[in-house]
């Protein structure tokens, strides 16, 4: 097995825990002073992507580096601008970025800062895979979000007295603005009935008793819509670290009945009164229910709903529903 060379073992951890460092990797820039005695270290990195370069750190003269740097090869200050002797620099490259890294000393690096960097080059390039993988992971994620930004979903774990102990974002935002729930005193989740505020905390102390406690479907308001699935919590980390014992699934339509009918007019090429009566049925009414809703005849509504599968491509209304409700239009 290979002998570590003149501190790479000190550098390795905070090379790879640096990547989760904000700025990155200011650690191991400051170990690698250190360790080599020099007056400055510094890395820039360059993606293939959008965002332009990176400058971390200070000291040394990061636009002494050029693109035509070889990759894995030890340069000197000779090499690159002629003036800087104590100069040292070594460009990595992988998953789409490339990373130069520099070492500045006040006189010229021995063989051993040569070497150390040489080292180091393999775990750089594993650092480099990490922070491509972060990326990745973050823009889908933000893709993610946004999707269930558009469909107004969001999550809020409850402790067994109905206190907020964590929510998302979205459940901040959907608090906010909804009226019928928001966050009273010592922090309890209040539903402006107080018929719903006695069912969820009830609900929530059932769920501290059992966690295979059947989730409970709510709904709190209709225009807009605004409904809640209350449920155990499962999730162990989350449940020991916080003491939540349910957590609060929130859905809100941030648009309005009139404002649904228009869309679907758009969408389906309905008439008005085919969407009046389409967003009633998919917000689970009957045909007679939706009828008297709006001042129509059961023959009526009967001739307006075969009317709405067709242009639709519904078979009945449990298709109506799916494809209202999960389609396109939960976006908009």
């Amino acid at each position: 097995m290979r002998i570590p060379n003149l501190g790479e073992t000190d550098l390795l951890v905070p090379l790879h825990s640096g990547v989760f460092e904000q700025p990155m990797w200011q650690t191991f820039l400051r170990q690698l002073r250190r360790v080599c005695g020099a007056r400055g270290a510094a890395i820039r990195l360059a993606s293939a992507g959008e965002g332009g370069d990176i400058a971390l750190g200070d000291g040394a003269p990061i636009e002494a580096v050029t693109a035509a740097m070889r990759e894995a090869r030890i340069y000197s200050g000779g090499d690159l601008d002629g003036r800087e002797d104590g100069l040292r620099a070594v460009r990595v490259s992988g998953a789409d970025i490339d990373l130069t890294l520099c070492v500045l000393a006040d006189n010229a690096p021995g063989a051993e800062v040569a070497s150390l960097l040489s080292a180091l080059v393999p775990h750089v390039r594993v650092a480099l895979q990490v922070v491509a993988s972060i990326a990745r992971e973050r823009n889908r994620a933000s893709v993610s979000a946004e999707a269930f930004r558009r469909m107004n979903f969001g999550w809020i774990a409850l402790d067994q007295r109905c206190r907020i102990v964590d929510m998302d974002a979205q459940a901040e935002r959907l608090l906010e603005r909804s009226g019928v729930l928001r966050r009273g005193p010592y922090d309890r989740l209040v539903p402006s009935s107080p018929v719903i505020d006695r069912q969820l905390t009830a609900l929530a102390k059932a769920m501290a008793r059992d966690r295979r406690h059947r989730p409970r479907a709510i709904n709190l308001a209709q225009d807009p819509w605004i409904d809640i699935l209350v449920a155990p919590m499962r999730i162990d980390a989350l449940a020991r670290e916080s003491e939540a014992v349910a957590v609060v699934y929130l859905r809100g339509d941030r648009s309005s009945s009139a404002d649904r009918h228009e869309q679907l007019v758009d969408l389906f090429d309905l008439t008005p009164a085919e969407a009046r009566l389409a967003w009633s049925l998919a917000q689970g009414l009957s045909i007679s229910e939706a009828a008297q809703a709006h001042g129509l005849t059961v023959e009526t509504a009967r001739y307006y709903s075969k009317k709405i599968y067709a242009k639709t491509g519904a078979r009945g209304q449990v298709d109506l529903v799916r494809n209202i409700l999960t389609g396109v239009l939960a976006l908009a």
